[in-house]
C-alpha cells in the first residue's frame, strides 16, 4: 500500500486494512479493495519472477487451436507434463493495481488472460494466492508457436494484484471475473472458476520447480479460461478489471507498450 508514510505493508482483518504502522484504513470497497485518498495500492509482492502456465483450461485450449491451427496445444492440455515459461524477472516488465498495462503495437490482436497468481515459497509450496494479468498478442503467438515470448514478453505486459490472500485451505477455489471497459461503457464481461482447470495449483508449483532454482516470492500464474470473442482486441484506453471475491480487484488502463519505455534506462 502507498500512503503518506511511503510504501508499508498492510494486512486486511475484518474488511479494514490495517498498515505496519497501525494505522487502520476503511476501505470504499471492501470488494475490490478501494482505498480512500491519499491511499492506493500498491504490488503487494514483488516477485523476482514470474512464470506462467498455459493451456491448463478447456476454453485455453480451443482459442490456441482455433487462433493458430496447430494441435500441439491439444497435445500439451492433454499430456502429464503441462506448458510453463518465464513471463518476467526483476519485474520489469510487470505493474500492480491502477498502473497501465501494454499492447504490442505490431500486433493486431491483443487480450487480457485473467489468472490466478501462485506466490511461491520453500520448493514450490504455495504460500499464497493473487490476482495476475498475462496480457497477451494472439496474433503473433497463431502466427507461430515458437513467437511466444514476443507475444507474451514485453513492456507492461503482466499485472498482479491487489493484495496476497493466504489460507489454510489445500484446495481453495477461486471463481474469477474479467470486465473490460471502453469510456466507461462495458464492451466484455466474463467469468470462470478455477474449478474448471485441468491441472491443480500444487502439481503445476511442483513441475515448475523440477531441476529449475525458482527463488521465494516467484509468482506462477496459473492460465486463463476467459478468452474474449475473435473480433475483440484491447486498445489504448480500455480499462481492464479482475475481481476475484477474497482477493479484491485488479483494474488496469491499457497504453501502447512502446510508451512504457519511453524515459528508461536499457
Amino acid at each position: 500500500m502507498r500512503g503518506p508514510q511511503g510504501v508499508e505493508r498492510a494486512v486486511v482483518e475484518d474488511d479494514v486494512v490495517v498498515t505496519e504502522t497501525g494505522d487502520r484504513i476503511e476501505p470504499l470497497d471492501p470488494k475490490t479493495l478501494r482505498l480512500p485518498e491519499p491511499y492506493e495500492l500498491a504490488l503487494p509482492v514483488e516477485p523476482p519472477e514470474i512464470w506462467c502456465a498455459g493451456v491448463t483450461y478447456e476454453r485455453s485450449r480451443d482459442a490456441r487451436i482455433e487462433e493458430s491451427g496447430s494441435d500441439v496445444y491439444a497435445k500439451v492440455y492433454d499430456a502429464a507434463r503441462p506448458e510453463l515459461f518465464l513471463k518476467d524477472a526483476g519485474c520489469r516488465r510487470t505493474v500492480g493495481p491502477g498502473l497501465p498495462i501494454g499492447v504490442r503495437a505490431d500486433s493486431a490482436w491483443n487480450v487480457p488472460e485473467a489468472e490466478i497468481g501462485l506466490v511461491l515459497g520453500e520448493r514450490g509450496s504455495i504460500a499464497g494466492y493473487t490476482i495476475g494479468n498475462d496480457v497477451s498478442s494472439r496474433d503473433i503467438e497463431g502466427a507461430n508457436p515458437l513467437y511466444l515470448p514476443q507475444a507474451k514478453v514485453y513492456a507492461g505486459a503482466c499485472a498482479i494484484g491487489p493484495a496476497v490472500l493466504v489460507t489454510d485451505d489445500p484446495g481453495p477455489v477461486f471463481e474469477i471475473e474479467l470486465r473490460i471497459l471502453e469510456g466507461g461503457t462495458e464492451v466484455y464481461r466474463g467469468e470462470t472458476s478455477t474449478a474448471r482447470m485441468k491441472r491443480g495449483f500444487a502439481d503445476l508449483a511442483s513441475w515448475l520447480v523440477r531441476d529449475n532454482p525458482v527463488p521465494l516470492g516467484s509468482v506462477l500464474l496459473t492460465g486463463t479460461g476467459l478468452v474474449p470473442p475473435d473480433d475483440f482486441s484491447l486498445a489504448p484506453g480500455h480499462i481492464v478489471e479482475i475481481t476475484v471475491p477474497g482477493i479484491g480487484t485488479l483494474r488496469n488502463e491499457v497504453v501502447l507498450a512502446t510508451t512504457l519505455l519511453e524515459g528508461r534506462s536499457p
